[in-house]
């Protein structure tokens, strides 16, 4: 895997636009409108920004796969993430839609370890480049790059026909939530050193 740069930008947010397009807990958050596509487009350049300033963002090699990863504990307030913050509920969520995405963030953090983890925010691969390996050959990667860190990965998922996929890599559902259709949370259960 190659970690990404600033230039890389534009492709990540084209990966992860085309591949999160339909997804459940994406057009959760995002306003339903004639916009959405573009408001999609928002939350993808918000994710890659803040896992840029509080964690990494990486590529598949041949670049039709990505990774965004954050490090909650590194995450901090700064004039920036809050300037990120404020355009994510204005030209994305809306602002009528605000209090139901931070209720569904307050729900998802409150079920996440108060000790350092390795959080895989999105995987996305371009549709044209699904079903070829590079998906999970770059979740191999980010695995391992968790291990040399120490550190065990959560993620959520609400796409049903990926938690076989998940699972596969040593994955596990260790919560639930529903909220209109449900969000499998998922930890890696790889023993890690103490």
């Amino acid at each position: 895997m190659i970690k990404a740069t600033i230039k890389d930008k534009p492709l990540v947010i084209k990966i992860l636009s085309d591949s999160f397009d339909d997804n459940k807990s994406v057009n959760y958050i995002i306003k339903q409108d004639n916009k959405r596509e573009k408001r999609i487009k928002v939350l993808m350049e918000y994710s890659f920004d803040t896992c840029f300033m509080f964690g990494e963002v990486y590529l598949s090699n041949d670049k039709t796969a990505c990774a965004l990863i954050l490090y909650p504990d590194r995450k901090k307030f700064n004039i920036k993430a809050i300037w990120a913050d404020l355009t994510l509920v204005f030209k994305a969520i809306g602002i009528s839609r605000a209090n139901k995405a931070m209720s569904r963030e307050s729900q998802i953090k409150s079920h996440y370890p108060n000790t350092p983890f390795y959080y895989l925010w999105f995987l996305g691969v371009l549709t044209s480049a699904q079903h070829k390996g590079i998906g999970s050959q770059l979740l191999a990667e980010i695995i391992q790059d968790s291990h040399q860190q120490n550190k065990q990965i959560y993620l959520e998922t609400s796409t049903l026909k990926n938690l076989p996929w998940y699972e596969k890599f040593n994955f596990k559902v260790y919560h639930e939530i529903n909220l209109g259709y449900s969000l499998y949370m998922m930890k890696s259960f790889k023993k890690l050193e103490s």
